[in-house]
């Protein structure tokens, strides 16, 4: 359902998740539409940097001497398949990159929470919602925001400053997480940037258990709708 809601200010944090070369430089993981996504999160940014609101950047790191991945897929020369500590497409992509005084946070795993003082350091600052944009929306998102709501955080999900491998990955991560988004709510850059210039927006939170039965063919309306 939709509903009117409002972010009290002083509350409010906004995190960038592996906004990262390789998903616009590296065939192999290519974000559909990316150009679109790192415009969307440099709106959301201006507005955070505008509205005194706290920005953190994470980036995804594999370092194979110090993880345990015995499933992990390698390239011909051993090294991890993707997000090598070696390789420089792990940077942050420049327009995006943290400035000056905001954090840049380096992840292991899928979700920037399931490890680290983030989630400590969030709760200790007085933080209650976190806007979360980046890639990929069924991976390294929906772990992210999972982990966030369990935590206890409100989670506000920017639809289209998140990505994908493909328009049908990107919608149906985001229809799945709307389904279970609970405190949360599901907004465009538009909206998320209205609520953190302190507005009241009208915005997506679900109700009840599982309401949007999305199909292939209904998928990308429903997406839309939210």
């Amino acid at each position: 359902m939709k509903s009117p809601i409002s972010i009290k200010r002083g509350t409010v944090a906004a995190v960038f998740i592996d906004l990262q070369e390789e998903h616009r430089q590296d065939p192999r993981y290519l974000v559909e539409g990316f150009a679109g996504v790192l415009a969307n999160v440099r709106r959301l940014q201006a507005a955070a940097r505008q509205y005194h609101v706290p920005l953190y950047h994470w980036a995804y790191i594999v370092d194979l001497d110090k993880q345990d991945r015995p499933f992990h897929p390698l390239d011909a020369d051993g090294k991890s398949a993707f997000s090598d500590k070696s390789d420089p497409l792990t940077a942050i992509c420049h327009e995006v990159a943290p400035a000056d005084g905001e954090a840049l946070l380096i992840k292991a795993e899928a979700s920037a929470f399931r490890s680290g003082p983030a989630t400590g350091d969030l709760r200790s600052a007085g933080i209650e919602w976190l806007v979360v944009a980046g890639v990929w929306t069924e991976a390294c998102i929906d772990a992210s925001v999972k982990d966030a709501v369990a935590g206890g955080f409100r989670v506000l999900l920017v639809k289209d400053a998140c990505g994908s491998g493909s328009a049908a990955m990107h919608q149906t991560g985001i229809l799945n997480l709307a389904n279970r988004l609970y405190g949360g709510a599901v907004v465009d850059t538009d909206a998320a940037c209205r609520l953190l210039a302190g507005e009241t927006v009208t915005a997506w939170q679900v109700e009840g258990s599982v309401p949007l039965r999305f199909t292939f063919d209904n998928a990308a309306r429903l997406y839309a709708e939210l």
